[in-house]
């Protein structure tokens, strides 16, 4: 299969990145990376644009680096509140998700941040205080507090029967247990 050399002009995910000089198949570059304008042949008149390519690049990178910083230090300082629906028992319906902790954020603080970027081990199963790591860039994580409560009131405490001194309550016996009988009078002979 032949071999042609292109000049990406934009990011192509298990390719390569912007102004990156790559080997493709002739075929591929010829049908879609060109007639799609992702990448130009790789000429001399074109080699002269990779410096430009270059230049925009890290011109993209590093203002995408300082916005995740800051926005780093503003999620640190915050603490986001989920309300969700409990039993009786006070155990949670479902779980939060990173995706629920994505909209949260967008309802609550107005920050709209990619739910791949908010990084949970398992989703969070329990009521009470979290902290979850954010990713926001391969140079910078932060963590945010997240506070799950629950939308339905505590139940009122039960009043027990009071306990028997084997600690079964009074009026009940165990199955094996038999009741006490009478004792038979004497049968005539």
């Amino acid at each position: 299969m032949p071999k042609t050399e292109v000049i990406l002009i934009t990011n192509i995910v298990g390719l390569g990145a912007e102004s990156d000089q790559v080997k493709v198949a002739a075929g591929y570059a010829r049908n879609y990376l060109f007639p799609q304008r992702l990448a130009v042949p790789l000429t001399s008149a074109n080699k002269r644009q990779i410096e430009a390519l270059k230049q925009r690049r890290a011109e993209r990178e590093a203002h995408e680096l300082n916005t995740m910083m800051e926005l780093s230090k503003s999620l640190s300082k915050m603490t986001l509140t989920i309300t969700v629906k409990t039993g009786d028992d006070g155990k949670m319906f479902g779980s939060v998700t990173s995706g629920a902790i994505a909209d949260e954020l967008k309802h609550q603080f107005e920050v709209t941040l990619d739910k791949r970027k908010i990084h949970l081990e398992k989703p969070i199963k329990t009521i009470g205080d979290h902290e979850v790591e954010m990713r926001l860039h391969h140079d910078v994580n932060t963590t945010l507090k997240v506070v799950v409560k629950s939308s339905t009131p505590p139940p009122a405490p039960v009043e027990t029967a009071p306990a028997k001194a084997d600690g079964r309550p009074e009026g009940r016996r165990d199955r094996f247990e038999r009741k006490p009988r009478a004792p038979k009078a004497e049968a005539a002979k």
